[in-house]
C-alpha cells in the first residue's frame, strides 16, 4: 500500500483528503495538534475502509511539532499533503504580531520544511507527490493570508521545476470558499459570501487528484473559481483589492 501523511487532517480538506486516499487504499498518517481527534478520525477512517491509519499529534507551529513530523516523513512517504492552515480575526495591520509570525510559520515554513523532508525518500525511490493546500486568495491580495499563500503558490512550481523530475509531482491546491470550520474557529463572519461561491471539500479534494495525476502544478478547483482568477489578473491591481476587500470581509 502506498502511504499518505496529511496535515490538519481532522476537519475540512484535510478530511477530505483522508477520506478519498483511504478509499483509494492508501495507509495513512493523520497529522494534527487534537489528539482526541486524530484518533477518533483514525478509528472511523480505519473502521470504514479498512486501512492502517497512523495518528502524529503535532502543532506545526512550534519547532518541536515540525521536528516530529520532519521525522516520520525522512522514514518514507509516497504522498505529502500540506494542508494545516488557519485565518486570522481582524485585518492587518491589527491583528497581533504574534499571531501573525505564527500564521507565517504555519503556512510557510512548515510547507518548506516538511517538503524538504519528504523529497529525498521520493527521489530515492523515483516517485512521489506533495500536495501544498494554497487558496484562491494567493492570486489576490488581503493581507498576510492571502501574501502566504502565494508564497505556497511560487514555492510549488518553483520547486516542481528544481526537482524536474515527472516522477515526482509537485503541485499547489488553490481552492476558494469551502464548507469547514476554517472562518468559525477564525471568528469570521462569513454571512457576506454569496452562496454561488461555496464549495464541498470532497468536491475540492476529487478534482485536485485529478490535476495531480495529469501533472499539473497549479489546481484551482471549480469554473467558478477558474474564471475569477482569469478575470482577476486582466483588471488592474487596484481595482483587484477593491474587490477583493469587499467580498467575505
Amino acid at each position: 500500500m502506498p502511504t499518505a501523511l496529511i496535515t490538519g487532517a481532522t476537519a475540512g480538506i484535510g478530511a477530505a483528503f483522508a477520506r478519498r486516499l483511504a478509499a483509494d487504499a492508501y495507509s495513512l498518517v493523520l497529522v494534527a495538534r487534537d489528539e482526541l481527534r486524530l484518533t477518533q478520525a483514525a478509528d472511523q477512517l480505519k473502521l470504514r475502509y479498512g486501512v492502517n491509519v497512523e495518528v502524529l499529534p503535532a502543532d506545526l507551529g512550534t519547532d518541536e511539532g515540525l521536528a516530529k513530523v520532519e521525522s516520520r516523513l525522512r522514514g518514507g512517504v509516497d504522498l505529502l499533503v500540506n494542508n494545516a492552515g488557519f485565518g486570522n480575526a481582524g485585518h492587518f495591520p491589527h491583528v497581533p504580531v504574534a499571531d501573525e509570525v505564527r500564521m507565517l510559520k504555519v503556512h510557510c515554513e512548515a510547507v518548506l520544511r516538511l517538503t524538504l523532508a519528504a523529497l529525498p525518500g521520493m527521489t530515492e525511490r523515483d516517485r512521489g507527490a506533495i500536495v501544498n493546500v494554497a487558496s484562491v486568495a494567493a492570486f489576490f491580495t488581503r493581507g498576510t493570508y492571502s501574501a502566504s499563500k502565494a508564497w505556497v503558490v511560487n514555492f510549488s512550481e518553483s520547486a516542481a521545476n528544481e526537482v524536474a523530475n515527472p516522477r515526482i509531482r509537485i503541485m499547489a491546491l488553490c481552492p476558494g470558499f469551502v464548507r469547514t470550520e476554517f472562518h468559525r474557529r477564525a471568528s469570521m463572519d462569513d454571512s457576506s459570501i454569496p452562496g454561488f461561491l461555496w464549495l464541498k471539500a470532497d468536491d475540492v479534494v476529487r478534482e485536485a487528484m485529478r490535476d495531480l495525476a495529469l501533472g499539473r502544478r497549479v489546481s484551482v478547483p471549480d469554473l467558478r473559481y477558474k474564471a475569477i482568477v482569469a478575470v482577476g489578473r486582466l483588471v488592474p491591481r487596484r481595482l483587484q483589492a477593491m474587490v477583493s476587500q469587499r467580498i467575505g470581509r
